[in-house]
């Protein structure tokens, strides 16, 4: 981030985690007719993971925005933002068998991060959909992980 731009600033933690209940619900009530969408070039889209919990064991499921490369779906660990690593994030590391659901289908994937240049290629992939992606990478206290999910064969 350059000194002439201004430091992002994200919405209060309680309205991030009413969104995400919200956008959840809303995928529920409507039976998944609303909520996912395809990524596009100049837009990410909008999956369903569901991992295994690493404490409790039960299916955990979230709703991420993600990128395609080839293959491979990829999203970033980010949290809203805050500076905790999102559980689903952990959930992955521990165990990264991972179900996604994607507009047109569903598959069994395993997840792992990004490092060294495949990072910085993703990263710079995600920054063509989020100008400010530096900055708001810059609030968290650690480096943000790019996330793969690669479908099993």
């Amino acid at each position: 981030m350059s000194t002439t731009e201004k430091t992002p600033s994200v919405p209060p933690r309680w309205f991030i985690r009413t969104a995400w209940v919200v956008h959840k619900g809303l995928f529920g009530i409507t039976g998944g007719r609303f909520g996912l969408r395809k990524a596009t070039g100049a837009k990410f889209g909008m999956m369903r993971v569901t991992t295994t919990g690493r404490k409790s064991g039960l299916e955990r499921t979230v709703i991420l925005g993600f990128l395609d490369d080839g293959p491979n779906l990829v999203t970033l660990a980010m949290n809203g933002w805050g500076a905790a690593e999102p559980a689903w994030w952990l959930n992955l590391q521990a165990n990264p068998a991972a179900h996604v659901v994607i507009p047109g289908g569903s598959f069994g994937a395993k997840a792992r991060a990004a490092g060294g240049s495949e990072r910085d290629r993703l990263w710079d992939l995600w920054k063509k959909t989020d100008e400010g992606l530096d900055g708001y990478a810059a609030l968290r206290p650690n480096e943000t992980a790019v996330v793969v999910l690669e479908p099993l064969t």
